[in-house]
């Protein structure tokens, strides 16, 4: 499970959380993204041997930090998080923004701001990985619980910039129910069609779907490709809508989809 310069280990935790754990191939220094649940962490660290020194979050619902105080004493570690999100996270040590670098060992991980799940939701890139936390899912996007669809559109088109190699790490497994959605909005593609049928075959064998190529996402999430004529038609709107607009009625449409 290698994505150079950085390994990997998928945590399952809760119902259908994940957390992540990052380890630098040059130095062997390891981080952990997100701290849902403490014990298969543990469980995941004892096994790898990874030892992280650094916990990252995302932002701050509970199923991402609920294990943050415990995780922070088992390890040793630091924690660094959303500046804008400070005072909602008990246990960051430092706080970063947009723009901001942290190095991981020898890998720089960039900062981006991605506000709409909630106002102060970042992401961590670099070393060919994305964790976008609960912005972006594989054929899928977070719920706007405290933003807007033009910030959490912005923040989508921040991502959708990001090499085609890099993969992508989000924070649950919802992507089987995500797929069902994207055929049901744009079933005239290829693309999808043969992504959806891998998915169901991972998920009958109890799989997980993550890490997911940003590249095939860019060409089958249709929260990425709000400003395509078809996406757009498919949501009844003209071609030529602003893509705010556009992405707002898939994201209704998927919050009230069954």
């Amino acid at each position: 499970m290698t994505q150079a310069p950085l390994d990997w280990r998928l945590i399952p935790c809760l119902d259908d959380n994940y957390a992540v754990l990052l380890r630098d191939e040059a130095t062997g220094t390891v981080a952990l993204v997100d701290a849902p649940e403490e014990a298969p962490i543990l469980k995941a660290v004892e096994e790898t041997g990874w030892v992280p020194s650094l916990i990252l979050i995302t932002h701050h619902h509970h199923d991402h930090v609920g294990a943050l105080d415990a995780l922070k004493m088992a390890f040793g570690a630091t924690a660094t998080g959303p500046e804008a999100e400070a005072a909602r996270i008990k246990g960051l040590d430092t706080t970063v923004g947009e723009g901001d670098r942290l190095m991981l060992g020898e890998t720089a991980l960039d900062v981006i701001a991605t506000p709409g799940h909630t106002r102060g939701h970042i992401a961590y890139a670099g070393g060919g990985v994305l964790m976008a936390g609960d912005t972006l899912f594989a054929l899928g996007c977070g719920r706007l619980f405290e933003d807007t669809p033009q910030a959490m559109w912005a923040s989508l088109q921040k991502l959708r910039a990001l090499p085609d190699d890099t993969l992508l790490f989000c924070g649950h497994e919802y992507t089987a129910s995500n797929a069902r959605y994207a055929l049901h909005v744009d079933d005239g593609n290829d693309a999808l069609v043969a992504y959806a049928g891998e998915i169901a075959t991972k998920r009958a064998r109890a799989e997980p779907t993550i890490p997911a190529p940003l590249g095939r996402e860019k060409e089958t999430n249709p929260f990425l490709r709000a400003d395509e004529a078809v996406i757009a038609r498919a949501m009844g709107l003209e071609p030529g809508t602003d893509p705010a607009q556009v992405f707002a009625a898939l994201r209704k449409g998927k919050d009230t989809f069954r």
